[in-house]
């Protein structure tokens, strides 16, 4: 299995290094190209990849061509490869947020086998949670092969492309709200004594640990909340505090927003 890379961005260079760190393929067939000559080169030599020279060869050389572009410049990479995605029989594999399987569709000439994978930022530290959905042509072998590629930077499942924008949301903003926070968390340390970069360490560690208990257990979050909430003790004083103060509110306003958001790109 051949595996391409058009742009070598952030979210690319989480993935091939989830790629190379697990031995899905080995790094030699990992092709790349970017229009930035030393990010090109720093990859290769980083990683052991093939270079190419440019999105076209990519295409030509590779099973699976993902399109790790900014949205805005998708449809000029589409148009640069549409030939010879029409000789390679290439499968695309597009990360670009707001793009459907039917925009890329779209911006080709001929009918390639389409897959939208959507990851999160914490793919950075192999720990996505990421989502994707195919064209009707793609086979199950292929869906597999899907899986041990974004499966090397976290969790990934199979999602109805009408769930994407949601999706986008709940795993793609979420991690922003969550650094929020636990950066509050800590500013709430400091404010009561305790130094920035203790109280940060405590507070992540404790959401990394909650977010543990609610995957391996079979306990509603609520219960778990219960689980904590001692009669008359601090956590309920706290948990009515948060709840007086519009905690869940602030957090269904912010998703619907970004919904809105997404809706409009």
């Amino acid at each position: 299995m051949n595996i391409g890379f058009i742009g070598c961005g952030n979210m690319a260079t989480a993935i091939i290094k989830g790629i190379t760190n697990s031995n899905v393929v080995e790094s030699k067939n990992i092709f790349v190209y970017d229009h930035t000559p030393q990010k090109l080169e720093n990859m290769v030599a980083k990683y052991g990849l093939t270079k190419c020279s440019s999105a076209s060869e990519v295409a030509k050389l590779t099973d699976y061509v993902v399109l790790s572009v900014k949205p805005n410049v998708i449809s000029s990479v589409l148009r640069e490869i549409n030939i010879t995605l029409d000789q390679s029989k290439a499968i695309i594999i597009s990360i670009a947020a707001g793009k459907s399987i039917e925009f890329i569709r779209e911006n080709l000439s001929h009918a390639n086998k389409i897959i939208r994978v959507m990851p999160n930022i914490n793919a950075k530290v192999g720990a996505s949670c990421s989502a994707y959905c195919t064209n009707n042509d793609v086979t199950d072998k292929e869906k597999n092969d899907i899986e041990k590629i974004f499966g090397s930077i976290g969790s990934i499942i199979e999602l109805e492309e009408k769930n994407f924008p949601l999706f986008s949301v709940i795993a793609g903003c979420s991690p922003a709200f969550v650094y929020m926070f636990i950066d509050a968390l800590a500013r709430a340390g400091v404010k009561n004594g305790m130094k920035k970069d203790v109280a940060l360490e405590i507070a992540a560690q404790s959401v990394l640990g909650s977010a543990k208990m609610i995957l391996e257990s079979d306990s509603h979050p609520f219960e778990l909340i219960d689980q904590v909430c001692s009669p008359g003790g601090t956590t309920i004083e706290g948990v009515t505090s948060l709840q007086a103060d519009g905690f869940e509110a602030a957090i269904h306003n912010a998703v619907q927003k970004a919904v809105d958001k997404d809706s409009k790109l």
